[in-house]
């Protein structure tokens, strides 16, 4: 017979948890109600059974952390019993207490253990001791689930940080492929647009550098001459700076250093700057010292260093205002100071001024002009050259003050100015045949006729083809050879050229494109140089006056 589970309320401090199932097993009903009576105030859910047969038809309806059950019952005894219970995967861990009175020796005990029973109480029961034995493993069962839950939570947690960190991780390869691809495209369109910017450029400057050789009686046309002269070289300058910008970010910034005064460098960018100073109706103090500064840098990066401090000078104070250049050395340093009356800057904007893009309250640079680069490139170029920069100010509309140092040499070999060339009159011979292959007619026609009128013999080709078949016809000393001909381009033309067996010509490549991967695909296919556009007329005629090699006289790659 099967009797029905009996429900106890709560009635200790234990049942502020959940009650769990108890199975009394006795064939005695007496003893079932004594047993309930003990076991009624630790506030847990009693279920009786009189037989081993009710006990199993229990035990498949409830969950049941503890079984109490009598050893001597007939049809089934309490050993039979735990062994069928125990070979049940779901009851294979369930604490079993035994209760008897006969059954005590330790042989009995032994069998009771190897049954499956985990405890022994004796009769009479002490309900105490029975409250006791009870209470611990209840309380165990309920550590164990808390275990277990504690357990499944942290491996779900672990599961789903993992989860997480993984999604991470592949957003992470994403947004750097993404970047990488940006990166990349980036360069490619800074190429492609300094490219597509250079390529005007250079008839221009030719242009105006044929006009230097003719004589103009007119005091205007001399002056718009030169207007056009240094805007041209202020726009190259420009597209340098933009380049600039991905040289920085990838550390690919190369000096070419030689020994030159600080005083020419200054002189020189003061030139450049001058329109930004005199459309400002700035005064410009310059002070230089009786000696020379030397020291060992790279002349068009020292020069636009300045020149980027001079026109931030020019920029940032109202017009008629007053710019100082100081020039002296202190030991065993050269030092160079540029100082504005203009509109300052807080300490938090001296903090960061020299990040790339930083603006502060100096942001009027955008409605002046430039492209935020200039003092992010002032610091990387003069970090390069073993230097230091700084930036003080009192204030907002107090002014701003740049100093440069940089380490100082002495030494008695004669420094060559820039803009200096050895084409000294009647100094040099002439007479190099030179072969221009450029598709870019104003580049190529302004160029010959720059270099005729020092007495070079040129003759011109507008695609590839056409200068393969001149070069049969006769062999040039040089030839300057544009990469990006319509057809077979420049590389090609080349290969051709190397392929004829005319090793001793020298070949120069002339591109808008001046990456490092363009100055090294150029050497690999035979280039003695390459070069960007505007090519600077003074290093070809001296290539052409000595002969040398492009090597030789450290022509400019890019």
């Amino acid at each position: 017979m099967t009797m029905t589970p009996t429900a106890v309320p709560p009635t200790s401090a234990s049942s502020s948890l959940d009650p769990v199932s108890i199975l009394l097993v006795d064939d005695q009903p007496g003893k079932l109600l004594t047993y309930e009576a003990m076991l009624e105030s630790l506030g847990e859910h009693l279920l009786k059974a009189n037989s081993g047969r009710a006990a199993l038809d229990l035990l498949l309806k409830h969950d049941v952390t503890l079984i109490l059950m009598d050893v001597s019952m007939p049809d089934l005894d309490g050993f039979e019993l735990a062994g069928i219970i125990r070979d049940h995967p779901r009851y294979s861990k369930t604490a079993i207490i035994f209760v008897s009175a006969v059954h005590l020796t330790d042989i009995d005990q032994l069998k009771g253990y190897e049954s499956g029973a985990v405890d022994y109480v004796s009769v009479p029961v002490v309900p105490e001791l029975l409250r006791a034995k009870v209470r611990v493993f209840t309380e165990l069962y309920r550590k164990t689930r808390e275990s277990e839950r504690l357990t499944r939570e942290l491996e779900q947690r672990v599961l789903e940080r993992t989860a997480e960190l993984e999604a991470a991780m592949t957003r992470q390869v994403e947004l750097t492929t993404q970047l990488r691809d940006a990166d990349r495209k980036k360069d490619e369109f800074l190429a492609l647009l300094a490219h597509e910017l250079r390529n005007p450029l250079a008839p221009v400057q030719n242009a105006v550098s044929i006009m230097q050789y003719k004589q103009i009686e007119d005091a205007e046309l001399r002056w718009c001459r030169d207007v056009i002269e240094r805007q041209s070289h202020q726009l190259a300058r420009l597209v340098d700076d933009l380049l600039d910008v991905s040289r920085i970010t990838h550390g690919k910034i190369v000096l070419r250093p030689e020994e030159v005064d600080l005083s020419a460098l200054v002189t020189s960018a003061v030139e450049t700057c001058r329109p930004q100073i005199d459309a400002h109706h700035h005064q410009l103090h310059v002070s230089m010292p009786k000696r020379p500064v030397r020291l060992l840098g790279d002349p068009t990066r020292l020069t636009q260093v300045i020149a980027n401090l001079l026109n931030n000078a020019a920029k940032y104070q109202l017009p008629y205002g007053v710019i100082d250049i100081v020039v002296e050395r202190v030991g065993d340093r050269a030092q160079l100071h540029v100082r504005d009356r203009g509109v300052g800057m807080t300490p938090v904007t001296i903090e960061s001024i020299f990040e790339l893009f930083a603006q502060g309250e100096r942001s009027v640079e955008r409605s002046q002009g430039g492209l935020g680069v200039g003092l992010s490139l002032v610091r990387t170029l003069v970090e390069l050259h073993g230097g230091t920069v700084r930036a003080r100010s009192d204030g907002l509309g107090m002014g701003s003050e740049f100093t440069i140092e940089l380490p100082a040499i002495t030494t008695g070999v004669r420094v060559v100015q820039r803009g200096q060339t050895a084409l000294a009159d009647g100094a040099a011979p002439r007479g190099a045949r030179v072969l221009i292959v450029d598709d870019n007619r104003d580049s190529a026609e302004s160029m010959a006729a720059l270099l005729t009128l020092h007495g070079h013999h040129v003759r011109v080709a507008y695609d590839g083809e056409t200068g393969l078949e001149m070069i049969d016809q006769e062999t040039p000393d040089v030839m300057l050879l544009d990469i990006g001909l319509p057809g077979m381009d420049g590389y090609e033309v080349c290969r051709r050229t190397r392929a004829r067996g005319l090793a001793d010509v020298q070949i120069i490549a002339m591109s808008g494109f001046g990456q490092d991967q363009d100055v090294r695909r150029s050497r690999e296919v035979g280039f003695d140089a390459h070069t960007v556009k505007p090519l600077k007329i003074a290093i070809l005629l001296d290539i052409l006056r000595s002969r040398k090699s492009p090597a030789a006289l450290a022509i400019p790659n890019t």
